[in-house]
């Protein structure tokens, strides 16, 4: 088999974890970090690094973040129709996420956690097919868990749809740039967008 295909258990056991038996955001988020780097030191990948900072057509980064940066304005005017758990600012506090914790929970997630699944996910797990590829299915997979319990099951298929296309969006975009800094800014504009608007609403 294939080494790649077992490549995504790591962080989703890690993101399990930290939700579910840690039941903290910050060793979630730190956890899956760590998950998938050493799940790349296990790949051992020959794809460069520098990969991240490259794009050969910028009119790509602008559709990237332009459309991505739509994320948390959606999810602000769509809120109340995705069944949000009325407990949600509770739960938030309970993974350790309050008023003073929430600037840099943000700040990492949004300056780092881009650059390590856009490396995990359209670089070392990517392909340059143009139709629906398994991986894009995997990578929306695992926000199911962050979102179970949050907000409405039928809110969680509406979530995995748009994240499977979003997966699928940045590959392309990818393919077409030639490198992941445009997925890498657009993906920083949507974790933003909607992290704040979160906060924005619960605190």
């Amino acid at each position: 088999m294939n080494k790649k295909w077992l490549a995504p258990i790591p962080p989703y056991l890690a993101v399990w974890a930290g939700l579910f038996l840690f039941k903290s955001a910050w060793m979630t988020l730190v956890g899956f970090h760590i998950a998938i780097l050493l799940t790349l030191l296990f790949l051992r990948p020959n794809l460069p690094v520098n990969i991240l900072f490259k794009s050969k057509f910028p009119k790509w980064i602008l559709v990237s973040v332009l459309i991505c940066s739509t994320s948390g304005i959606g999810l602000y005017f769509l809120w109340d129709l995705f069944g949000i758990a009325s407990d949600l600012p509770f739960q938030l506090k309970n993974l350790g996420l309050n008023p003073s914790s929430w600037p840099m929970f943000m700040t990492y997630f949004v300056l780092v956690n881009p650059f390590v699944e856009e490396y995990f996910w359209r670089g070392i797990l990517g392909s340059d097919s143009k139709q629906l590829y398994f991986m894009d299915v995997i990578f929306a997979g695992y926000h199911t868990l962050i979102l179970w319990g949050r907000v409405h099951p039928f809110s969680i298929l509406f979530a995995f749809a748009v994240l499977t296309s979003a997966g699928w969006l940045w590959r392309q975009i990818a393919r077409e740039d030639k490198g992941l800094l445009a997925p890498v800014l657009g993906h920083m504009a949507a974790d933003f967008s909607i992290l704040l608007t979160v906060y924005w609403l619960t605190t």
